[in-house]
């Protein structure tokens, strides 16, 4: 295996680690709003993220980063084809990121529901425009023989993409829904495993129809094994938390994450970024490489540096792993 077959993988366990921690992240921001009954209550799920979201969110640095050093022709032709939509989850992370930080910082109701409802949107918003830009990205765009991008806006809102970015919403939540039950107590918790079920099976439905699709268009035998593991993992998941197993349903939630990312990789190699218009006009990981001396110094960075990130991230979550209720939200707040 070459050194840019090994920097695709990474990448491709950088954005599924993304997906699976941020996925979350993002389903208890769009929970606040279809959960949360009161202030407090709103208050008790974003704690249960409020010591980790950030962390979450360097997996999303990391792959950009790594993209950009490994796969130069990549990274211009991407962030240039989907600068708006990619320009919009931006925005929306700093201004979530503003949101947690200020929301409690006066006690005015008009302020702290403003910030509320920035959080709301700022976590559905990047849900859904990244399972848009992953559609496309396994499509394959309008892209010619200069590895330039020459399509528009509109030709990214197909209806793969856009199905892409509802499998992406739902599943977020659903995943949330299933780390809502797993970190809080009391009546919160309940209701949080009676919306994971509803969420889950309305997943189901999408993902599954979504998956047949990639598989369909572009699939082989190692992509079908994926779809079967995302499959089976999500029924787990579904049948877990109605059985009032989070830890497991968590488990579930997540290895279906994993899988249906792991398939929509698979779908792409040896390509990164497939041209609609012509296949010899393709980004492959031959390429959009850099240079072999450049990745091998990514290597030795990376396997420094990894470890080390792993083991505070590990340590972070064991520290904040309690349960959180509303008799843990002082009233004077």
């Amino acid at each position: 295996m070459e050194l840019h077959d090994i920097w695709f993988v990474l990448i491709a366990v950088l954005w599924i680690g993304y997906f699976f921690l941020e996925g979350f992240d993002f389903g208890i921001g769009v929970l606040t709003k279809l959960l949360a009954r009161d202030r407090k209550e709103r208050r008790v799920l974003i704690n249960t993220i409020g010591p980790v979201w950030d962390g979450n969110e360097v997996w999303l640095l990391t792959a950009g980063g790594a993209t950009f050093a490994a796969f130069p022709e990549w990274y211009a032709t991407l962030f240039s084809g989907f600068y708006l939509p990619l320009l919009i989850i931006l925005l929306c992370l700093i201004v979530r990121g503003v949101a947690f930080e200020y929301r409690a910082k006066r006690n005015e109701e008009r302020w702290q529901t403003n910030w509320e409802n920035a959080i709301f949107w700022t976590s559905l918003i990047p849900a859904v425009l990244w399972g848009v830009a992953f559609g496309n990205i396994v499509r394959g765009v309008k892209i010619d023989a200069d590895m330039e991008y020459v399509g528009n806006f509109f030709d990214l809102l197909n209806p793969y993409a856009i199905l892409g970015g509802l499998v992406t919403l739902f599943l977020f939540t659903f995943h949330g829904a299933v780390f809502a039950a797993l970190k809080t107590a009391g009546d919160i918790r309940v209701r949080a495993r009676a919306l994971a079920i509803k969420l889950g099976l309305a997943t189901a439905v999408l993902a599954l129809g979504f998956l047949l699709w990639t598989q369909a268009a572009s699939g082989d035998r190692w992509s079908l094994a994926a779809l079967i593991v995302a499959v089976v993992a999500l029924v787990a998941a579904i049948g877990a938390i109605a059985k009032g197993r989070e830890g497991w349903s968590f488990t579930f939630s997540g290895l279906t994450i994993v899988a249906a990312v792991a398939m929509l990789f698979l779908t792409l190699f040896p390509n990164v970024m497939p041209s609609s218009l012509n296949e010899a006009w393709n980004l492959t990981v031959t390429n959009a490489s850099s240079t072999p001396y450049t990745l091998k110094i990514m290597t030795w960075c990376a396997g420094i540096a990894t470890p080390m990130v792993l083991l505070y991230q590990s340590w972070t979550y064991w520290v904040f792993r309690k349960r959180i209720g509303t008799q843990h939200i002082a009233d004077a707040h």
